[in-house]
């Protein structure tokens, strides 16, 4: 790292944090840099910059003015975009070719998509009413508090900061610290563009800052995405000082395959659903359903995907699985892994730390058949490249079994049959499913049901997500 690390950015301005912690490089184990960490007071800051006049005139902007500053940080963020990207992969181990889409391209399209949206929005609209009319009036909430995680941290972050900027709001980030380095980005490009000091502050922290926001007087929204015990502890913090809060959380996923599922297809689809990201992915496709009358090959196939993926550096572009992002981590999956052995499930593939990646917290693709739908590691997330395959007799079984989680945060069907398989995706009880592969889309609401979350991000109800409205009611009909 050629720039200094330690350094949060409040008010338009980087300074250097209240305290550091080491950041460590998932492929060696080994500390590459010093990270910020912020404390309740550089928090504090944080949110007092935000309610500073500059800040608060944002809001006060008209939208296309917003969007012409958007479009701007659209670009910086572009121009930062591999650089951004190996910084992500070398922090949590993310392959670099994923990173560089979800890490480098995303960001910036995500900031022009709702620039060009809030340039076409009217703050107001009236509506006939019994008597005279109402003008509906949508505003900023204000100041948003944004905690995300390390495994997709820019995209994560950039689907909370993009629409609330474009709807007026100030947004404090409180970045992981596990990747604190590559949130400095979004505070770089600030600078470029010109975003108004105090708009947009960057404190990476850990669970103390995250806290200390989300209580925090001068915050007016919550957006989390994290881990469904994160989110119950901010949930209920949220609804004790009565904050709205938007939850993105944790999944357990079903890839439903049909009968009439095309193998190959099949197969090379599960390669990006159930092992992206080294399984550090909330909507994974971690429980594969497969019925009985095609089991077996469908198992041998599952096996031997596994056992084909290339495990390795994170920076080299042949790379499908990396590390995981700490010892920590690889070992909780390990622990998994020993639970599922205990189990009548079949261990069919990986199950341990590749002999040649002693250094790093790697473990291999690994697969489970044979697998009981009640079994640990078919109904808590594991976040690593396990999978679990289990047999069903019949459609009426096979959403039965997907449904029977506490999650419900996204899904996959296959099938040579698009209509069928839509039949069984709207009988799945969860907030997207993809059929034949499984993409989010800029345009469109993601968000989960059940233990999974509360609203949504992306597309125009991701926008919504950060207004509120207010009803003037006037005693003259439209037009007087």
């Amino acid at each position: 790292m050629t720039r200094p690390t330690d350094r949060l950015f409040i008010d338009g301005a980087f300074r250097q944090a209240g305290k550091t912690i080491p950041v460590v490089e998932a492929a060696t184990g080994e500390v590459f840099a010093d990270g910020p960490c912020a404390t309740p007071s550089d928090i504090d800051a944080a949110v007092a910059a935000a309610h500073e006049s500059p800040a608060v005139r944002w809001g006060k902007a008209p939208p296309a003015e917003r969007a012409e500053v958007l479009k701007r940080y659209a670009a910086a963020l572009r121009s930062r975009a591999e650089d951004t990207a190996r910084v992500v992969s070398r922090e949590n181990g993310m392959p670099i070719t994923l990173s560089r889409s979800v890490n480098g391209i995303f960001p910036a399209a995500l900031v022009a998509y709702y620039a060009k949206l809030i340039k076409e929005w009217e703050p107001e609209e009236s509506r006939p009413a019994f008597v005279g009319h109402t003008i509906v009036r949508r505003e900023p909430v204000g100041v948003v508090g944004a905690i995300t995680p390390w495994n997709y941290p820019q995209a994560l972050a950039i689907m909370k900061i993009a629409p609330a900027l474009a709807a007026g709001c100030r947004v404090v980030l409180k970045a992981a610290p596990e990747t604190a380095l590559d949130a400095m980005a979004f505070a770089e490009a600030a600078v470029e563009a010109g975003l108004p000091a105090g708009v947009l502050n960057v404190v990476p922290g850990d669970t103390e800052a995250g806290a200390h926001l989300v209580s925090h007087p001068g915050v007016d929204k919550v957006a989390f995405t994290g881990s469904t015990g994160a989110g119950r502890v901010i949930g209920a913090e949220c609804g004790r000082l009565i904050k709205p809060v938007t939850l993105e959380l944790g999944g357990k996923s079903a890839a439903i395959v049909l009968d009439d599922a095309d193998l190959d297809r099949t197969v090379a689809g599960l390669r990006e659903v159930s092992f992206v990201n080294n399984g550090q992915t909330c909507h994974l496709s971690s429980r594969i359903l497969v019925p009985k009358s095609r089991y077996s090959e469908f198992v041998c196939a599952i096996a031997d995907l596994a056992k084909s993926m290339t495990v390795g550096d994170p920076l080299d572009d042949d790379t499908e699985i990396g590390p995981l992002v700490s010892a920590r981590q690889r070992d909780r999956v390990l622990e998994y892994i020993e639970i599922g052995r205990g189990t009548g499930a079949r261990l069919v593939a990986g199950g341990a730390v590749p002999a040649d990646r002693p250094r790093g917290w790697f473990v291999s693709p690994t697969v489970f058949a044979d697998v009981d739908n009640r079994d640990r590691i078919a109904q808590e997330e594991i976040f690593g490249p396990v999978v679990t395959i289990t047999a069903y007799d019949g459609d009426a079984e096979a959403v039965q079994l997907a449904n029977d989680t506490e999650f419900g945060l996204a899904g996959t069907v296959w099938s040579q049959n698009s209509d069928r398989a839509l039949e069984i995706a709207r009988a799945m009880h969860t907030g997207s499913v993809g059929v034949n592969h499984y993409q989010l889309d800029i345009q469109s609401p993601f968000g989960g049901v059940k233990s999974s979350g509360l609203g949504r991000e992306l597309g125009p109800e991701g926008l919504d997500a950060y207004r509120v409205t207010k009803s003037m009611y006037c005693a003259d009909p439209i037009g007087r």
